[in-house]
């Protein structure tokens, strides 16, 4: 989340464009995609503490390094190789919850941890744009190595020693991908990742140019989006057991569709705030929800499909992000939000759909 708020300095400091800034995006985001089941193989027999500690250690160290880089090229390498800890960090910290709690508190406990995405926006991206606009994009990538080493430490004295989700076999990938039910549902994220990210991506320079707004205001607007998400998540994972997975889903998307379809009328700082509401709402309740609603689908094979959504989810950022960074450079700052919208409503049908296949299917099991 450093690189959407820092993204106006480091245009300006490495003397790159804001489209080719954006390629930071989607350049890790696909470094994510294919690497979280392609990790997930690799890492399957580790025990969790010392795998998810190490990941925080690596992205760290990592972040620090890129503060070094010189050049954009360079940038974009170290960027590259820092995200291989999320890529593996985000599905095992999902998989290892759903072993180390009942059943019937899964959907609320994945939610929880989720929880983390709301925090990073209440506090890492407006403390970044904030650093990154009144210091420059490196002080604001040292900040984030720091918190992530004492990540790393809080982790290893958190985590309980020999926790070891189901081993990740051929097996589990090929019954994920025999069923259309997590498919579709991954599908969905993909969609809802990309919607979203045709206009994330850019919003430090869209609201530079749409309402001329400074580092400071740009980093409340940050700490607004990421306080509302956070209420979202907190009150979705209290309700998601209730209410259902799919059905939490598709009130998050229809919060988001809320947001991009009132989008033209945010021509003030106040309004453009008032218009971000429903959208944080949903944003970061989208991502548990669709977590929980998966390992509600197949709790066996949870390592399989959360490794394939997280997947989906940073496939979706990448394509986001080169969409709307192609549209701006083709002068289409302005229609950033329609192009998301179509994509969102698009996501909201898939999901439809797939929640009426994995009915047909679960009408279809023998009764145990």
């Amino acid at each position: 989340m450093v690189v959407p708020g820092t993204l106006n300095d480091i245009s300006a400091s490495l003397a790159i464009s804001i489209p080719a800034a954006g390629q930071l995006i989607s350049a890790a985001a696909l470094l994510m995609c294919l690497g979280a089941p392609l990790l997930a193989g690799v890492v399957s027999t580790w025990d969790r503490r010392q795998l998810l500690s190490g990941c925080m250690l690596w992205y760290g160290v990592m972040h620090m390094v890129c503060a070094a880089m010189p050049s954009f090229e360079t940038l974009l390498v170290a960027r590259v190789l820092t995200v291989v800890s999320p890529a593996v960090f985000t599905p095992q910290a999902a998989a290892c919850v759903g072993v180390m709690v009942p059943q019937h508190q899964r959907g609320r406990a994945i939610s929880l941890v989720f929880l983390g995405w709301s925090v990073a926006s209440v506090v890492g991206m407006p403390i970044g744009s904030w650093v990154g606009g009144s210091l420059g994009w490196r002080y604001a990538f040292v900040l984030v190595g720091l918190l992530s080493c004492a990540s790393a430490a809080w982790v290893w004295r958190a985590m309980p020693h020999g926790i070891k989700p189901s081993a990740f076999t051929f097996d589990t990938w090929r019954r994920t991908f025999q069923s259309r039910g997590l498919l579709l549902c991954v599908g969905v994220t993909a969609l809802y990742s990309a919607a979203q990210f045709v206009l994330f991506s850019y919003f430090a320079p869209y609201f530079k140019v749409t309402l001329n707004i400074s580092p400071v205001q740009l980093s409340l607007m940050f700490a607004w989006f990421g306080a509302f998400g956070f209420l979202g998540n907190l009150w979705i994972s209290h309700r998601i057991d209730r209410m259902g997975a799919a059905k939490s889903v598709t009130l998050a998307l229809g919060l988001i569709a809320s947001s991009l379809t009132l989008w033209p009328l945010g021509n003030s700082l106040i309004m453009a705030g008032l218009i971000l509401v429903p959208w944080a709402l949903g944003c970061f309740a989208a991502n548990s929800a669709q977590q929980a609603r998966l390992v509600e689908l197949a709790p066996v094979l949870a390592s399989g499909s959360i490794a394939l959504n997280t997947s989906a989810m940073y496939a979706g950022q990448a394509l986001g992000a080169a969409s709307g960074g192609w549209l701006i450079a083709h002068g289409q700052m302005t229609r950033l939000h329609a192009a998301g919208l179509a994509i969102l409503m698009l996501s909201i049908v898939v999901s439809t759909y797939a929640t009426r296949v994995a009915s047909r299917t679960d009408g279809q099991r023998p009764a145990t």
